[in-house]
């Protein structure tokens, strides 16, 4: 989706005045049973997150669960959590593959349904990390069922930086790269408000006066300071990506030699011989712990539950890491998968857990009893910082 500046802010202002109005008189109710498929089941999800063969023939776990079940799997792509989120508000979707810059919002918004563990029997396979995890579970209840998880990597051109670079601050600071270039007009940033927590991630090394300890909890005159990085930011940025398959062909036609990404990208160049290679910078990275969430109205549930179950299994789980340089969620994916390897899960970051600050809906009131700024004004800003140029 692309959107000018008015676009966006009407956008974002309608996303969010939904996603926060929690609607308290509802009772809720959860599936107590699956019955007979419905014939069809409508997802949102991540760019190469539900995969047919249609880009790689060694990549389908859709073909099967279509043929076992007679569930017919759509699927509309999103390349932001916002617009997942707008999608969603829409209605006419099933299941929604959400990070945790979302999952929150749907659940306060009211949008999605609890989930009943009881019938999906590979819950108990789930990595103990995840199965409880803040960003889908609320007040002891499931909204999500974990998926994937994994970093916001840096991506660069290895033939622009021979020792890969050890800081993000070749995105957020204006400087000569070791081709004896400015960086300027050579950097990408990610078209979305959570990226603020990037620039503050790399704030929290490099300014620790600043006393930031959490890149989604940030006061006013931490957030000030994040936002001044980010205006700079801007005076080096040609292009804002939030289309992943976008980016791929901007890494290889408009001379871009660094950017947040994802390992999705760096996985799809790196197949097509391109000079890139990817790591997590010393300040650490922001990450996405995705759970699959179905929508309260959903009008193919027993299809979706059957879709639940069947992304659990450890041979989806294991083909989907390999394909998207992601962590599974079920630990016995990472033993046995051809596609994925033994040494796959390592390599992706399954011990970096605690190294990665998820995404998470930034709110006014954060811990300790501060007075942090909330999601709704990341987003205006957000906006017209990639407008003022």
């Amino acid at each position: 989706m692309k959107f000018d500046s008015y676009k966006r802010v009407v956008f974002f202002t309608a996303v969010l005045s939904i996603a926060f109005a929690v609607n308290c008189g509802k009772k809720e109710t959860k599936v107590s049973e699956i019955g007979q498929g419905e014939g069809e089941v409508s997802i949102v999800a991540w760019p190469g997150y539900i995969e047919r063969g249609e880009t790689d023939k060694g990549y389908d776990w859709v073909t099967e669960f279509e043929k076992n079940t007679g569930c017919k799997v759509n699927v509309k792509t999103a390349a932001t959590s916002d617009e997942m989120v707008a999608l969603m508000n829409e209605g006419g979707f099933d299941l929604v593959t959400a990070s945790g810059d979302a999952s929150l919002r749907l659940v306060a918004g009211n949008k999605v349904q609890e989930i009943n563990t009881e019938l999906i029997p590979s819950w108990k396979n789930i990595d103990s990390r995840l199965q409880n995890a803040p960003w889908h579970t609320v007040d002891g209840k499931h909204y999500g069922v974990p998926y994937q998880w994994g970093p916001n990597v840096l991506m660069y051109n290895t033939k622009v930086f021979k020792k890969a670079p050890t800081s993000w601050n070749v995105v957020f600071e204006e400087q000569v790269l070791p081709d004896g270039k400015s960086n300027k007009g050579r950097v990408q940033a990610f078209d979305g408000p959570i990226y603020i927590a990037d620039a503050a991630l790399y704030l929290k090394v490099a300014k620790p006066e600043l006393g930031i300890q959490d890149p989604y909890e940030l006061d006013e005159k931490q957030y000030n300071a994040v936002i001044e990085v980010l205006k700079k930011q801007r005076q080096l940025v040609p292009k804002y990506w939030h289309d992943a398959m976008v980016q791929v062909d901007d890494f290889k036609k408009e001379g871009l030699v660094a950017s947040s990404t994802w390992p999705f990208q760096v996985n799809l160049l790196v197949s097509e011989k391109q000079p890139v290679a990817s790591i997590v910078p010393v300040e650490g990275a922001t990450g996405w712990a995705d759970s699959t969430m179905l929508h309260k109205d959903s009008k193919h549930v027993n299809c979706a539950y059957k879709w639940l179950e069947h992304s659990l299994s450890p041979k989806v789980q294991g083909d989907l890491a390999s394909w998207f340089g992601s962590v599974p969620s079920v630990p016995a994916a990472c033993k046995g998968n051809a596609l994925l390897g033994d040494t796959g899960c390592a390599v992706n970051g399954f011990n970096n857990f605690e190294k990665i600050s998820f995404w998470r809906t930034p709110k006014e009131d954060c811990s300790g009893g501060r007075k942090c700024i909330p999601y709704k004004k990341w987003a205006e800003d957000y906006i017209s910082i990639i407008g003022s140029k």
